[in-house]
């Protein structure tokens, strides 16, 4: 687990723009029922995160279609509910950050770390926005 204080800058970057966090099983399995089209982003203390991850979430915002929800769970943090939200993402393996667009509960599109990991934010952006545009 990681100290709060060193996560919290870290959580502000997504739910500054409007990201929910959810902290329990609980609040993961209501997100999922939400209707529309729902963006969960695992969040993750790395440096793909800060420089790939969370920036090309913001960017891929900036788009005319857009997600209905915007919800994150915070890998190493919220232990249960990012189990859950990965559970969900199967038959893709646990990496940490990534990122899926469902809709109506159904995941639809997948970014795994290795999608993340190394690439510009633009150019993750661009890969949500492709998603966005087909799905919402």
């Amino acid at each position: 687990m990681y100290p709060a204080e060193l996560v919290k800058p870290m959580r502000e970057d997504l739910t500054s723009i409007g990201f929910k966090e959810l902290h329990t099983v609980e609040d993961v399995e209501k997100a999922m029922e939400l209707p529309g089209t729902t963006l969960v982003v695992v969040n993750s203390v790395c440096g793909c995160a800060a420089a790939n991850a969370r920036p090309g979430a913001r960017i891929s915002l900036q788009n005319a279609k857009k997600p209905d929800n915007l919800v994150t769970v915070f890998a190493g943090v919220d232990k249960e509910a990012t189990e859950k939200a990965r559970d969900m993402m199967v038959p893709f393996p646990p990496s940490s950050p990534s990122m899926a667009l469902f809709k109506d509960g159904e995941l639809v599109h997948m970014l795994e770390r290795h999608h993340i990991e190394g690439r510009p934010a633009d150019m993750i952006a661009e890969n949500l926005i492709g998603a966005y545009n087909e799905f919402c």
